[in-house]
């Protein structure tokens, strides 16, 4: 059975021996000394029905001179088991355990011409909430990638991508493919194998070696001057990158820097399957960024996340190689990856996609009671992953951004809110600063559970609010919208180029 991709609702959802050489060959700047595995490394992988992933066969990178291929990296995978307790401050030790043959594969979108390639490329740790791989943080973030002329590279790490699994969410939308890659195409993806979860971290650093050059047989990078490779999560892809940062990254070193993106207060087991952040007996309630990492760790939080999914107790100070981002007015999921009912809205920067989120007459919900949030996560996201990329770049940390404003404590923190019901503090956009509408991420409309869950919720401002804010009618707050865009620019929260597009959007609303 073969998936229908279908946008944003397929987002609800999302060998042989080795040698072993030094991470001080594999290793970026900043990267730990240890041991790494050498993988073999095949392709570009041809046959079968083509490459398997949602955004891809959603977005045209061609158009833009991007191309994409595929290749398969195989080898031996450690899983690893800790050495004393794992504690909440993530200042871990772990060892390599049993092993297990692993073939896996790694999709790659860059710059066609690799002399418009920037350097840096992201390896993100695809996403298999859903029961199958989706790029969730490339999704929200591509434009921002394929402006800067850097490469992106998604990860089959886990074992629901390569065989299947039962998904912990899904819709009447999404034909989850039963037996993962190998069972949606045998023949492309049939020899693929993977030995469990267990085994993830390992095989994601064997793919960030790949990444490198630094395989056996094939670079999949031939002619491209790679000069850092940054790893990047979202969901529960960010729980498995923050046992990473915590556990497997003092040892392995491969990468130069890592984004965190909609974690939740825990992080993932090292043992076993995990997909959502369920609790496990073996890993501590709160989860920290241990304080020693010794390169770069941003980590990127909605409303939904410090809120409703409890990061607010993980909280901590930022520090020499540690920074966190909490963005007012945004949610898990939102309308730009596309909601339950509701499509994607990714574009290639053409600004169709802000037009649509400012949009107050926007009232469209899918099969959620309320439409989905619509405060432009993918903006803040992209300005955070590209100060990311400097910092790793230059060795210059980012700003300190304030927090949002909570009360309450432990189990019961809750976002304090303004008397539109606006987030507090925290990283401020003009859709929270110059609003038309109220963007929260509580669960959409008060749902405890289910698919529209983690979406947020829009809630367009009546005409006897839009007076008292802006008694001089749409003018009045275009003009407080287009100061409030600047700022955010000027701050880093927002790129300009997104910036342009919302307030070319603002121009078009009239109201008063």
């Amino acid at each position: 059975m073969r998936f229908r991709r279908s946008g944003g609702a397929a987002l609800v959802a999302a060998l042989g021996m080795s040698v072993v050489i030094s991470a001080s060959a594999v290793a970026g700047a900043g990267g730990s000394a240890g041991d790494v595995r050498t993988p073999e490394v095949s392709g570009p992988v041809t046959g079968g029905a083509g490459i398997s992933d949602v955004a891809t066969s959603i977005l045209d990178f061609e158009s833009v001179g991007y191309a994409r291929d595929e290749w398969f990296v195989e080898g031996e995978a450690s899983a690893y088991e800790p050495v004393g307790t794992l504690n909440s401050d993530g200042k871990w030790t772990v060892e390599a355990a049993e092993t297990a043959p692993f073939k896996t594969r790694i999709e790659i979108i860059k710059p066609e011409d690799p002399a418009d390639f920037n350097g840096t490329v992201f390896v993100e740790w695809l996403n298999v909430t859903g029961g199958f791989d989706a790029p969730v943080m490339f999704i929200m973030a591509h434009n921002g990638i394929l402006r800067e002329g850097a490469a992106w590279v998604g990860v089959t790490a886990q074992a629901v991508g390569v065989q299947g699994g039962i998904p912990t969410a899904q819709s009447d939308e999404v034909d989850v493919p039963q037996g993962g890659l190998v069972g949606e195409d045998p023949a492309r993806y049939g020899t693929l194998t993977h030995p469990g979860d267990s085994f993830s971290y390992d095989i994601f650093s064997q793919a960030g070696v790949a990444v490198k050059g630094d395989g056996e047989g094939a670079n999949p990078l031939d002619g491209y001057a790679v000069k850092r490779v940054i790893a990047a999560g979202e969901s529960q892809s960010a729980g498995r990158m923050t046992t990473y940062v915590n556990a497997v990254h003092p040892i392995a070193g491969v990468y130069d820097g890592f984004f965190i993106q909609s974690r939740f207060r825990s992080s993932a087991p090292l043992a076993g399957t995990q997909v959502l952040g369920t609790p496990d007996a073996a890993m501590p309630a709160v989860t920290r960024t241990r304080k020693d990492v010794d390169v770069p760790v941003l980590t990127f939080e909605t409303e939904s996340d410090v809120g409703l999914l409890g990061y607010a107790n993980a909280r901590q100070p930022d520090s020499t190689n540690f920074r966190l981002w909490e963005v007012a007015g945004t949610s898990h999921a939102d309308a730009y990856t596309g909601g339950p009912g509701v499509p994607f809205l990714g574009d290639l920067g053409q600004g169709a996609a802000e037009a649509k989120l400012l949009d107050p007459t926007n009232t469209e919900g899918g099969r959620c009671p309320t439409p989905s949030n619509a405060g432009g996560q993918h903006v803040a996201a992209i300005a955070a992953l590209l100060q990311l990329e400097q910092w790793v770049k230059t060795g210059t940390a980012p700003p300190k951004y304030p927090r949002m404003k909570t009360t309450g404590t432990s189990g019961a923190i809750e976002i304090a809110r303004d008397e539109q019901g606006i987030a507090l503090g925290g990283i401020r956009t003009p859709l929270v600063d110059a609003p038309l509408a109220t963007n929260d991420g509580l669960a959409n409309a008060g749902s405890p559970s289910g698919e529209c869950r983690l979406f947020g919720n829009t809630k367009p401002f009546d005409e006897a609010t839009l007076a008292e804010l802006y008694p001089k009618g749409s003018d009045q707050w275009l003009k407080a919208f287009n100061k409030a865009a600047d700022k955010a620019v000027d701050a880093g929260v927002w790129p300009e180029h997104e910036a342009e597009n919302f307030k070319t959007a603002a121009a078009d609303i009239t109201f008063g």
